[in-house]
């Protein structure tokens, strides 16, 4: 269990310094462009197509969609603001009996993370999110996200990512291997 939640504090740790290096690091490369394609406070909507491979063995993998609210800082940095819904499907297709009547083992959730998006390169990005994750079947609890990625962001607004998102709470901790593909538009 202590485990468990040091490698959490550390990757988180290590995530948060890794995208506060590369917005540091990178500040002049985007400052020189600024002046030729300013993306300063703009607001952007994308809509995304989720798929993960569940990395506990209640399910093989996670399907979903997600809608993020994106506000630029500057060129090269946005917030960010993730809401969504995952379908987590049970291996084998399994179902529970219970007094009620029989379920399936399949687990939904509602995500709602806030985060950080930092490019290091044009196009490439790192992103940070955190937040809560909803249980909606099963015991209803509520997790802790924490969700470190990578992705590339183009400029005709597709947008495709590869995280480890990590849910943890309530005596059960999971995560995904997750890929999003989204496309974005301005608002």
């Amino acid at each position: 269990m202590i485990l468990k939640t040091t490698t959490k504090w550390i990757a988180a740790i290590a995530a948060m310094a890794i995208m506060l290096g590369g917005t540091q690091a990178n500040a002049q490369t985007f400052t020189k462009k600024k002046s030729a394609t300013n993306s300063k406070n703009v607001l952007r909507l994308g809509l995304g197509l989720e798929g993960g491979y569940a990395t506990k063995n209640f399910s093989n993998f996670e399907l979903g969609g997600t809608a993020r609210l994106q506000y630029d800082l500057a060129n090269n940095l946005s917030l960010m603001l993730t809401p969504g819904f995952y379908h987590f499907f049970a291996k084998n297709g399994e179902f529970q009996a219970t007094d009620k009547g029989l379920y399936s083992n399949d687990l939904n959730m509602v995500p709602v993370k806030a985060g950080v998006k930092s490019f290091f390169a044009q196009n490439f990005y790192l992103s940070g999110e955190a937040g809560a994750g909803f249980e909606l079947n099963h015991a209803k609890e509520t997790k802790l996200i924490l969700s470190p990625g990578i992705g590339y962001a183009g400029n005709k607004g597709l947008d495709l990512g590869l995280r480890y998102e990590n849910f943890s709470g309530n005596h059960s901790n999971y995560g995904i291997i997750g890929l999003r593909l989204a496309y974005g538009f301005k608002l």
